[in-house]
């Protein structure tokens, strides 16, 4: 065994937490790093809807065997009514079908409902250029949902963290434009939005501006005093048209960037 100096001890013995925790940078730049296990993290199947979810599920698996996809769009409903909802489908059409933009959100998923799809065939044989993931509001808000359990700030990040490694092993060459979750609620003092800021005040870490890359575009749904907007975000989660046209001019320059 090497000998070590107390503070060297001392210095090991205060990162190996957070080495543990799957949250610094090495996390990503490693083949494999262990992640928490608890709920968020454990790829489960979706308990609401489930034949709709696993027929989803299955077309997907197809699109991927079948695509020459540039770009993934991977994530929740906030992802996946970009591109099949009246709302979301002109911008879709605009900024992304012309980039062979693939769509993998599904309404409803969480941490480990996405974790499940990508071990299970979702992507596969997939090669973009890069991924864009949104990913963990619904891990914040099930909680206050009939039912739900009790996910943290942390494992709500361990669950993104995850994903982000299963993508990496799935397509190693590809970039990640990893976005903060979106505000949600009608003011700052919302929980669920509480926690959104907490979650991605944890994730921005994972950034290292080489293949991962962090984008944070919150306050564009926002008014100017913080409160949220029903113009953009009708029921103060999902999004209108004029919300999906928010979100694609501010992340179209830094997509063209990224896939260049």
């Amino acid at each position: 065994m090497m000998n070590t100096s107390p503070t060297l001890r001392t210095t090991m013995h205060m990162l190996l937490p957070a080495f543990a925790a799957g949250l610094c940078l090495s996390a990503f730049t490693a083949q494999r790093v262990d992640i928490p296990k608890h709920v968020a993290t454990t790829p489960t199947i979706q308990t609401e809807e489930t034949a709709d979810w696993l027929e989803s599920h299955r077309e997907l698996n197809e699109l991927s065997a079948q695509t020459d996809s540039q770009i993934a769009f991977v994530g929740d409903s906030i992802t996946e009514m970009w591109e099949r909802d009246d709302n979301g489908k002109p911008t879709w059409k605009k900024y992304w079908a012309p980039l062979k933009a693939t769509n993998f959100g599904h309404h409803g998923d969480r941490t480990e409902h996405l974790l499940w799809r990508l071990e299970h065939g979702n992507m596969d044989g997939l090669h973009p250029k890069l991924i864009v993931l949104l990913i963990g509001t619904n891990n914040s808000g099930q909680q206050y949902e009939p039912g739900g359990y009790v996910c943290t700030a942390q494992q709500t990040a361990d669950g993104i963290a995850a994903i982000i490694q299963k993508l990496k092993q799935k397509c190693p060459t590809a970039k990640i434009l990893l976005l903060a979750i979106f505000p949600r609620g009608e003011d700052p003092s919302d929980p669920i939005r509480k926690q959104n800021e907490a979650t991605n005040a944890l994730i921005k870490k994972f950034a290292d501006n080489t293949t991962l890359f962090y984008l944070d575009i919150g306050t564009r749904f926002l008014k100017p005093n913080g409160d949220g907007d029903v113009t953009i975000q009708p029921d103060l989660l999902h999004l209108s048209a004029k919300g999906y046209q928010i979100w694609a001019d501010a992340i179209y320059p830094t997509v063209v960037q990224l896939m260049k």
